[in-house]
């Protein structure tokens, strides 16, 4: 399963995604990240694990976030291996949802100010 979401204190969600998100690998994440997208706001998406992305992968994080943002959350990126954020920087998407390489920084980013 390329998809896991896990519940992190102070109503965070981390998202992790791994392997290949290329078309079989999106059409796995797209309904969950549509799910998260529309019931969190604090949400960080750990690319680590993934070795490759597809404009569809891409286009579900994006639907997911840009869900986030309307309630006001935010949706930050950790640590895409290099390959990944190249995907990630020539589309333009780090300029909508930050990218981080420590998760306690990520965490920082997606904390509501109290």
């Amino acid at each position: 399963m390329p998809i896991i979401i896990e519940d992190l204190p102070n109503g965070i969600t981390k998202v992790l995604l791994s392997g290949r998100i290329d078309v079989a690998g999106s059409a796995e994440i797209d309904m969950p990240m549509s799910v998260m997208g529309g019931s969190r706001q604090a949400v960080i998406v750990d690319l680590s694990g993934v070795s490759f992305i597809a404009s569809l992968g891409l286009r579900s994080i994006v639907l997911g976030g840009k869900s986030v943002m309307r309630k006001g959350g935010t949706l930050v990126l950790l640590s895409p291996q290099p390959a990944v954020e190249e995907v990630i920087t020539v589309s333009g998407i780090d300029e909508l949802f930050p990218i981080f390489r420590d998760e306690a920084a990520a965490i920082a980013a997606v904390t509501p100010a109290g």
